[in-house]
């Protein structure tokens, strides 16, 4: 893991839990990569909160910044319509198009 995309998934984090604080969520922590290596992203509910694990080396950033988002979501246990009005809030708070909504439920539907 490079250091610039080290230094982009912090940023994203902190943006991501300020938004999702700002909602009222429950702020997930963040870390990569996931324990189970074939796994692109995890999630942990420990105790003292959950933990999002993702993987950063090889793929494309906003791919990461999406499965970041779709933590938040699944940690706080949403389900639409409120899921959907989370997610446009997260990404925007991220920076990322709308249209980013389309891919996230195109990956929701692959992994069920």
């Amino acid at each position: 893991m490079d250091r610039t995309s080290t230094e982009r998934f912090a940023q994203a984090a902190r943006r991501l839990g300020a938004a999702a604080r700002a909602a009222g969520l429950t702020v997930p922590a963040f870390r990569s990569p996931p324990r189970r290596p074939e796994a692109p992203r995890t999630i942990r509910r420990l105790p003292g909160g959950p933990v999002v694990a993702v993987v950063l080396r090889g793929r494309v950033f906003d791919d990461v910044l999406l499965d970041m988002v779709e933590g938040v979501v699944v940690a706080n246990r949403l389900h639409d319509p409120a899921a959907q009005r989370i997610r446009r809030a997260l990404l925007d708070a991220l920076g990322l198009p709308l249209s980013d909504l389309a891919r996230v439920a195109e990956r929701q539907t692959q992994a069920a």
